[in-house]
């Protein structure tokens, strides 16, 4: 049950959404673990990767590691970071409904999981890139997050949305473009433990996702226009992050607008400088806009 202060809180960022037409929305990883994706970053990511592969994630996850070690990569990015069955929640949402009424100039994220798009937010700036796109490090041919775990052998029904309290929720539609198979009709198959196969493009080069991995720099482009948007924006909506991640938390200094809007379990070194924080699950917290807009 909500307190009096969580309604007065909720009353007021109603009222800053309702005088605002520039909304932009920064949000990290808490914005996805309410869709039954866990955070890697957490204490249990931190503690799960150290026991089971020996290594921090961020050592698994760098550019180097992948390089040097390609099966223990997608080993762990197979088995913690894709969730083919997880579905948007009540944030996101709230955000493609703002968007569609022409409130929201734009969604800038550090997650890699598709779920702003898959909500029908259309201007999304990606900064850590997205798990939907890969390509062959070869010859740069494109590929879609099921060609690649059909390279890998694997199968939606191994991976993470079916081990979490979101995998009764069905595969959304219309979000994995079909190309040319990346093998000669392979069909997937569960991943014995250590099984997971290195994807490979038809010229022999490995595919990799198209995500910023440690040691790698955010795309300029996609930076550029996050910032773009910042900057243009009256009100800024950070949601679901520690604000911990550079330069993407660097972001927040750009912003001059009027309403400045924390939305946090905990507190992030922005609090300070907020018109509002609320420390509440995101979804918690946009849920009414959800059904509202």
């Amino acid at each position: 049950m909500q307190t009096m202060t969580d309604r007065n809180d909720q009353r007021r960022l109603a009222a800053v959404i309702d005088a605002s037409q520039r909304i932009v929305f920064f949000g990290g990883a808490g914005v996805s673990t309410e869709s039954g994706i866990p955070d890697f970053r957490s204490e249990a990511g931190l503690y799960k990767a150290q026991r089971e592969y020996g290594y921090r994630p961020e050592v698994i996850l760098s550019a180097d590691f992948f390089a040097a070690q390609p099966e223990t990569f997608f080993r762990y990015y197979f088995e913690n970071l894709i969730y083919p069955n997880a579905r948007p929640n009540a944030a996101h949402r709230a955000l493609a409904s703002l968007e569609r009424r022409g409130r929201l100039l734009a969604v800038v994220t550090q997650n890699i999981d598709g779920l702003h798009q898959a909500a029908g937010s259309k201007a999304v700036w990606e900064l850590h890139g997205s798990v939907h796109r890969n390509y062959c490090v070869q010859c740069h041919r494109p590929y879609s997050l099921a060609d690649v775990m059909n390279a890998a052998g694997v199968s939606a029904a191994d991976l993470g949305g079916s081990r979490t309290h979101e995998a009764k929720q069905q595969p959304h539609d219309g979000q994995e473009p079909h190309s040319q198979q990346p093998h000669d009709g392979q069909q997937p198959h569960s991943p014995q433990p250590h099984g997971v196969r290195v994807p490979r493009c038809a010229c022999g080069g490995i595919i990799r996702p198209d995500v910023v991995l440690y040691g790698e720099g955010l795309d300029s482009e996609t930076l550029d226009g996050a910032a773009r948007s910042v900057r243009n924006c009256d009100t800024l909506i950070i949601g679901g992050t520690s604000l911990a991640v550079y330069p993407a938390a660097g972001l927040v200094q750009l912003f001059r607008g009027d309403n400045l809007v924390l939305i946090n379990l905990t507190k992030t070194p922005a609090d300070q400088m907020a018109d509002l924080v609320l420390h509440e699950p995101i979804g918690q917290a946009l849920a009414p806009f959800a059904r509202a807009l």
